[in-house]
Order: C-alpha cells, then structure tokens, then sequence
C-alpha cells in the first residue's frame, strides 16, 4: 500500500462542530473540486459521483470515533482498493487541525501516473475545509 498524507490544515471552529459536518457524506459534496466531479449522490454513510477519465467512484465510511477520525473506503477506480482516514484534533476552543491520510493499493504503473493527482486531491480537500464555515 502507498501512503500520501495532506498537510496539517488549521479549521476556526470547534472539533465536535467539524466531526459533526464531516461525518455525514450529505456535507461533504463542497469539499469534493466541482470540475473533477460530476452526478453527486449521497446519504449519511455513503457517497458516488463521476470523475472525467476514471468514471463511477464510489465512497464509504466504514469506521467513526467520535469527534477525532473518519474512516473511509473506496468502490469504483478501475478496482483501486484505498482507504482515506480524516484525523481531527482539537488545540483549543475553535482551533481545530485536520490531516487527510491515503493508503492505496496501487500497481507500479498507475503510482508513477496517480501519485501527483492524488497528492493534489489532498491538499484541494484541506484548503477547502480550512475555508469552509462550519457554524
């Protein structure tokens, strides 16, 4: 499995408010860039839309700990299997910091093309959840 971690992102609001919004899949659609992604459904735990060149993706959370990590699973890209951890972590009162880990089974090939994109994604899903209002 190949990791790719985003960096450390700093979110002006409460951990529990953010573990709250980041945890339904409902929410979650603003965070995905919208010239990627195309043909949004979601519902609490799960999530598809379409990606130009790669098709159906399909997201899942499998696992959540209240207020500190989401734990989610993937369906579609060509059979990828990867697994995306949210890490929340509260400093203080509104000073939450988020981190974005992904681990992807990923042939030799298809890392040397995905590892730039997926790097990319990342950072684009943090800065975005940095910008974000969460009240």
């Amino acid at each position: 499995m190949t990791t790719f971690e985003s960096r450390v992102g700093k979110i002006q609001s409460s951990q529990k408010t953010v573990y709250n919004f980041l945890s339904d899949f409902n929410n979650f659609e603003q965070f995905i860039p919208g010239d990627k992604a195309k043909d949004w459904k979601s519902d609490e735990s799960k999530c598809s839309f379409k990606v130009d060149g790669i098709g159906e993706v399909g997201l899942e959370i499998i696992e959540r700990e209240p207020d500190k990590l989401i734990k989610i699973t993937g369906s579609g890209m060509a059979s990828v299997e990867f697994y995306m951890w949210i890490q929340l972590k509260d400093l203080e009162e509104n000073d939450t910091r988020v981190k974005l880990t992904m681990k992807a089974d990923l042939n030799p090939m298809i890392k040397m093309v995905a590892s730039n994109p997926l790097k990319n994604f990342l950072e684009i899903i943090v800065t975005k959840m940095e910008n974000f209002s969460y009240s």
